[in-house]
Parts: C-alpha cells; sequence; structure tokens
C-alpha cells in the first residue's frame, strides 16, 4: 500500500492492536489491582526477602516474579505501580496537550503579534533542561501526585505548542481556509471547524507520545526518590531498589524495567499508526 505522495506505507494494524492491547492489559492490571494483586505491596517480611520467581528454585508459593530486599512481593508492587503510572499520563498528557494545542492554533492560525508573544515564550521556556527543570519544581513545590502531573504540564507544553504551531501555519495556507472565509465564517469559527479536524492526527499522535513520556517522567522522579511517598509501589523506585542488588536478586530490576519499556514504546506506537490510519493526507 502506498500513501498519496507514492511512497510504500508499513501495515499499521499489527502495530495498533499489540500497541493497544498491551496498554489495555495494564489498564486493567492497574484497575483491578486490588483483587488480582497476590500480596499486599507494602507488605514486608525479611524471612521472605529476595526468593526468586516461581520458575527457579527456593521460591514460595503465591510469590509470582520473587520479592525484593525486603520480602514485598514484585508483582503486587508492579500492579499498583501501574496505577501511578497511568495516572499521570492520562491526566497529566490531557492537561499539556489542551494547553500546548491550543497556545499553537492561536499562534500559527492568528500569526501577528499572538504567535510573537506565544513563540517567544516557548523559546524562553524550552532553554531549560527539561528533567533538571522538573526535579527542581518537584524540590520547590514539595512532593505528590499532584506536584508530578504539575511539574510535567509547566515543561512540557511547548512540545504541542511548537508542533501544531507548525502544522496550523500549513493548514491556514490552503484554499479551503481562503473558502471558508470568504463563505463569511469567522476566524475563530474557521479555525475550530477547518484547521482543527486536520491537525488532530497530529494531535493524537503528541497526546500518546507525551503520555509515554509522563511515564519516564514520573519513574525518573521516583528513581530519585522525588516522586510521592518512598514506601509507595512505584517502577522508577523499584528499578532504583533493584540496581543496588542486580547480581543477588536480578528480578526487582528487570521486570518493572522491561514493563516501562514496554508501556513507553506502546504509547509512541499508539500515537504513530493512529495517525497513520486517521490522517486525511495519509489515507
Amino acid at each position: 500500500m502506498r500513501d498519496a505522495r507514492g511512497n510504500r506505507r508499513q501495515p499499521i494494524g499489527l502495530r495498533l492492536w499489540l500497541s493497544g492491547g498491551w496498554l489495555l492489559i495494564l489498564a486493567c492490571a492497574a484497575i483491578f489491582a486490588p483483587l488480582i494483586a497476590p500480596q499486599d505491596p507494602l507488605a514486608q517480611d525479611l524471612f521472605s526477602g529476595r526468593l526468586p520467581p516461581f520458575w527457579e528454585s527456593g521460591t514460595e508459593p503465591g510469590f509470582w516474579l520473587g520479592t525484593d530486599s525486603l520480602g514485598r512481593d514484585v508483582l503486587s508492587r508492579m500492579l499498583y505501580g501501574a496505577r501511578l503510572a497511568l495516572i499521570v499520563a492520562l491526566v497529566a498528557g490531557t492537561l499539556t496537550c489542551i494547553i500546548g494545542a491550543s497556545l499553537g492554533l492561536i499562534a500559527g492560525y492568528y500569526r501577528g503579534w499572538p504567535d510573537r508573544i506565544i513563540s517567544r515564550f516557548v523559546d524562553i521556556w524550552m532553554a531549560f533542561p527539561p528533567v533538571l527543570f522538573a526535579i527542581l519544581l518537584i524540590a520547590v513545590i514539595g512532593t505528590g501526585l499532584t506536584s508530578i502531573i504539575l511539574a510535567i504540564v509547566i515543561i512540557d507544553w511547548t512540545r504541542f505548542a511548537r508542533v501544531i504551531r507548525a502544522e496550523a501555519m500549513g493548514q491556514g495556507a490552503m484554499d479551503y481556509v481562503a473558502s471558508a472565509q470568504v463563505a463569511g465564517r469567522t476566524r475563530f469559527g474557521t479555525m475550530l471547524t477547518e484547521i482543527l479536524p486536520n491537525v488532530l492526527p497530529t494531535i493524537v499522535a503528541l497526546l500518546t507520545l507525551e503520555m509515554g513520556i509522563a511515564v519516564i517522567v514520573e519513574a525518573i522522579l521516583s528513581f530519585v526518590n522525588l516522586s510521592i511517598s518512598t514506601d509507595a509501589p512505584t517502577w522508577g523506585g523499584m528499578i532504583s531498589e533493584g540496581r543496588t542488588s542486580v547480581h543477588q536478586a536480578w528480578w526487582v530490576l528487570v521486570f518493572p524495567l522491561i514493563t516501562l519499556f514496554l508501556t513507553v514504546l506502546s504509547f509512541s506506537q499508539l500515537g504513530e499508526g493512529l495517525k497513520d490510519r486517521f490522517d486525511p493526507v495519509l489515507r
């Protein structure tokens, strides 16, 4: 199959199914974690510390993926960690999308002084290193779920603003926009009914990508103990603990690391697949 430019397109059905399937499984696991988690994720038992996964010798029933150095069940902590990761991804990604995409549409379509103000503000904001800026914000406003979401929104809205601005500029130069204005439609109405639907596939791709980035940022903050409570199960916290005992209990590091990698990859591939499927230029 080829796109509108004659280039060969890659099959996207399998990519959508795999990425969407993994995220659906993860969402179900997070929602029903209290029902399917085999153990209490906070329960400690030093006599059961560093038990291996079920397929290795020396394990005990009920600890399918082993335990950490404090005897806490790895699988249960991963399930509860998925809840935090997905909440951060959905809330922070959505708020970032709304703020950044709105400013990008205004700057790209109206141009003039709105574009100059928004573009200069974006340039100044992007001069700060994002990860270090996030750590600084958390250190100033304090740890907690709300602080993590707020830090991600404050940092990453510029990503949407720059990309959507460029897309809106390109769409604003099209003939169908001039036709809508000749027909008497207001500029604001033209932006909502003509420009927005044509940049929506790009917004969706950026949104899913931003969700993956939010998961990474939360994991980084957890890794350096700047997320929520240090006892709370988070993927970043598990990775941080597992790296110190990787030679004695490799499963504490490997399993949350694989889950984090698959989640971020799935968000990225889902966005690209949806953009290819619904972009009117590529269909």
